[in-house]
């Protein structure tokens, strides 16, 4: 499910066409690791206490879906790079701590921590630590080569996208491709 296309994935497309490969890494990692992590929490008590308050959960499900939406807006408003110049603005990437805290608010990873959970770190009623600890570390093995493959897909288009119309056209796509990615989140019940 790492390798899908999902958030995280579009989003890095998009940064490694507007960033490049080299200025990406903070938001790659933030991604390799800040999913791990957060799929260790909710197997280890996050996902439970969110169950034990709803209210805590749908406060959650709707600041994460403000933010996706926040997120798109930018990815799709985004100017190719010599066009923020002159006004003296520097864009960049994510940051290392924006990219792993956004997987809190990534629906695609919520499927995958709490199916992963339900799948293969429980035995019985119980969640096994030490299982939920090799399901973290397999997570990590696997998201380190296939954030990079978004990332280096998104640079190596950067290279067909010859004009700055073009880039924002590719911008507005992942944008777009972003908001769609809400739509599990929104027909949740």
């Amino acid at each position: 499910m790492s390798a899908t296309p999902g958030p995280n994935n579009a989003m890095l497309a998009a940064s490694g066409a507007n960033f490049g490969l080299a200025r990406s890494v903070p938001h790659m990692l933030g991604v390799a690791i800040g999913f791990p992590v957060m799929f260790a929490a909710v197997a280890l008590g996050a996902g439970e206490a969110l169950r034990a308050h709803p209210a805590v959960y749908a406060a959650l499900h709707w600041i994460g879906a403000a933010y996706l939406l926040w997120l798109a807006w930018h990815v799709a408003t985004a100017r190719p790079a010599e066009q923020d110049a002159p006004r003296g603005r520097r864009r960049r990437p994510l940051r290392f701590t924006e990219a792993a805290a956004f997987q809190w608010a990534n629906p695609k990873a919520w499927l995958i921590a709490v199916s992963g959970v339900a799948a293969y770190a429980t035995q019985g009623e119980r969640v096994s630590a030490p299982q939920v600890l090799v399901l973290a570390v397999l997570f990590l093995v696997i998201c380190l080569p296939t954030v990079a493959l978004w990332t280096s897909i998104g640079a190596g288009t950067a290279r067909l996208l010859r004009t700055p119309r073009q880039m924002r056209l590719f911008n507005l796509g992942m944008g777009l491709l972003l908001v769609a990615s809400l739509a599990p989140l929104l027909t949740e019940r």
